[in-house]
């Protein structure tokens, strides 16, 4: 069982920047693939970015490609999003899931444990 709760969101104008964090429950984090997804209001959860359980590999929407970094830190049981040149179209609740095993998966049903979100509004 992994427990995760999100933190860093808020408010911010247009091109800045904020780091998301995702904190996990349990020892053995570093099995467990993670990722970031999104939610608009009224919209489908979408994509964001992923990372393997070795940190070594990672993969990005297209939206976000450039502008945000996944990581994370082991030691800490910590995953975190860097988010640059924010745009007002990246305003969205903001969730970390994580799933056993390698990872890398880009649909929200290839993951079992999900955090509750935390708020990342831009404004123009």
């Amino acid at each position: 069982q992994v427990q995760l709760v999100e933190s860093g969101g808020g408010l911010v104008q247009a091109g800045g920047s904020l780091r998301l964090s995702c904190a996990a429950s349990g020892r053995t984090f570093r099995r467990y693939g993670m990722a970031w997804f999104r939610q608009a209001p009224g919209k489908e959860r979408d994509f964001v970015a992923v990372i393997d359980w070795s940190g070594v590999e990672a993969s990005y929407a297209d939206t976000v490609k450039g502008r945000f970094t996944i990581s994370r830190d082991g030691a800490k049981n910590e995953l975190y999003l860097q988010m640059n040149s924010l745009k007002p179209e990246d305003t969205a609740v903001y969730c970390c899931a994580a799933v056993a095993g390698y990872g890398l998966g880009i649909n929200p049903s290839d993951y079992d444990y999900w955090g509750q979100g935390t708020q990342v509004t831009v404004s123009s």
